[in-house]
């Protein structure tokens, strides 16, 4: 893949990163990414290991996670505010991801993470359909 589309590319992934709770779909993604939909899906799936949709769910997941060790919004507050409209599958991609239900990763503690740097944080509590590897952090 040559320069240009990488810069492309990020731009469309760096956009999903800050608007993930916008509406946001392949085809308005691949016009940030200057490609039509099906190179962009392509593309970006042979770049990042992921869908763009996937990415954006995983980004979805991520936020969602901070929201409920927060406790003070419901699972369905918690949906809605990251930017899902339907509850089942919003729950089902949480649970595929983190491992349990969204009410079960809400009502546990999670005051022995308190005390954890927030950014050291996400890096080892980023929802994420590869395996970890020890060495990496990943």
């Amino acid at each position: 893949m040559n320069r240009e589309d990488l810069v492309r590319l990020r731009r469309a992934r760096d956009r999903m990163d800050r608007e993930y709770a916008l509406p946001l779909d392949v085809p308005e993604l691949a016009r940030t990414a200057l490609m039509s939909p099906g190179h962009f899906q392509r593309s970006f799936r042979a770049e990042y290991g992921e869908t763009p949709y996937g990415y954006l769910m995983t980004r979805r997941v991520e936020r969602a996670k901070a929201l409920l060790r927060r406790g003070d919004l419901s699972v369905t507050e918690v949906c809605l505010a990251v930017g899902c409209t339907s509850l089942g599958s919003f729950s089902s991609r949480f649970t595929e991801l983190v491992g349990e239900t969204p009410s079960a990763y809400r009502a546990r503690s999670h005051e022995a993470g308190s005390l954890i740097p927030p950014c050291v944080t996400r890096r080892f509590t980023r929802p994420s359909r590869r395996p970890r590897r020890p060495d990496d952090g990943s």
